[in-house]
């Protein structure tokens, strides 16, 4: 297993890992298999999504907010219950396939750390199972 420290600075950003991880496969000599992503965190989330247009990270972030505001009736006493409900709501894990020692994603894809209770220091943890 592998894994990644990803420093955030605001309270819900989205982060692009793809070369992180790109760099873990380089580094362990893996050409071909499945790369398994996984954030042992439950204010956090990992998703794949277009890389492009900066702007689409942005609308992500809208409509999360607007679908869970941060302020809210919540009864959690951390204060953070917005941010367990948004990580929830992406997903703790994700996967992409390895090909030729490269991640195979679409022509516009990355892979984002999406941050929902920043700023903060996260791991992401990588598992790459040969095949």
């Amino acid at each position: 297993m592998h894994k990644i420290k990803v420093q955030t600075t605001q309270q819900r950003e989205i982060l692009d890992v793809t070369q992180s991880v790109s760099r873990i496969l380089k580094e362990a000599g893996v050409m071909k298999g499945v790369c398994h992503l996984f954030v042992p965190h439950t204010t956090a989330g990992i998703a794949i999504n277009e890389n492009t247009d900066p702007n689409v990270r942005h609308d992500m972030l809208q409509a999360l907010d607007r679908m869970v505001p941060a302020a809210g009736e919540y009864l959690h006493a951390e204060g953070n219950s917005a941010a367990h409900i948004l990580a929830s709501i992406v997903g703790s894990s994700t996967m992409a396939f390895v090909e030729n020692g490269k991640l195979v994603l679409g022509a516009w894809q990355a892979i984002y750390l999406c941050e929902f209770d920043g700023p903060r220091m996260r791991t992401v943890l990588i598992k790459v199972l040969p095949g």
